[in-house]
């Protein structure tokens, strides 16, 4: 039921993000479909979309969203691409630009299991133990609309992916739910530039091309702060709203 593996759609150490609007975000699209590849996985006109739902755990202090010392660093979550009958529990861990990914493949009919201690002896034991540890539990669940296009080049594997649609609802539950959530971010879209070693050529282009700008922006921390799951300051505020 459950195996370590790396999964898909990982394996990279850098990331780059843009928050543009959806004029922008248009053309980037636009120019990445002429220059790189479609997602393998991906469905469409295009045949690189897909729907992405991931749940986030906090702890009651919200340590995570606050990023008060090591909780600023990592993420735990458990993702799920489209309607599959696969999920992902994963610790994101970021330091600086660079990220380093755990994920741990399971059968979304066991993810009830993940709650209690019927599973024992299995992949998903370490991220378990650490969401034990850290008093984390599920808080929110957030939905997205993602385009992706990849490709290797001469500095490695790159990939970039076009993420908009974003809905979130509060949710204490560690399966999936399909039911309406709050629009963050309307009018704007999340650009991610991700790769192995150093920049590649082609990101440098976009980058100069269309005058982006790199800046911080988490989906988690939106969602809480627009539904009211932390008492935000008025710049935490923002980020469920605009860039």
């Amino acid at each position: 039921m459950v195996a370590d593996q790396s999964g898909r759609r990982s394996g990279f150490s850098s990331e780059l993000k843009f928050v543009v609007d959806t004029a922008v975000a248009q053309r980037v699209r636009e120019w990445a479909r002429g220059r790189l590849a479609a997602d393998p996985h991906g469905s469409g006109t295009f045949a690189d979309g897909y729907r992405v739902s991931s749940v986030y755990f906090d702890n009651a202090a919200r340590d995570v969203f606050h990023r008060r010392g090591s909780f600023g660093r990592s993420k735990y979550r458990i993702r799920r691409y489209e309607d599959d009958l696969t999920a992902f529990l994963e610790r994101k861990l970021r330091t600086g630009s660079r990220l380093a990914k755990r994920r741990t493949s399971i059968d979304v009919a066991m993810l009830p299991l993940i709650a209690g201690a019927t599973l024992n002896g299995d992949g998903s034991a370490w991220f378990r133990r650490r969401v034990a540890l850290r008093g984390l539990q599920p808080v929110c669940q957030v939905t997205y609309s993602r385009v992706a296009r990849m490709g290797d080049t001469a500095s490695g594997p790159a990939r970039v992916t076009f993420d908009d649609s974003v809905h979130a609802f509060a949710s204490d539950a560690f399966t999936f739910e399909n039911r309406p959530g709050v629009a963050l971010l309307e009018g704007y879209v999340i650009v991610e530039m991700k790769f192995a070693g150093t920049i590649p050529a082609v990101f440098k282009e976009a980058v100069e091309t269309f005058a982006l700008t790199p800046r911080r922006w988490s989906k988690y921390r939106a969602a809480a702060a627009a539904l009211g799951l932390v008492e935000a300051s008025p710049d935490e505020a923002r980020l469920a709203s605009h860039a």
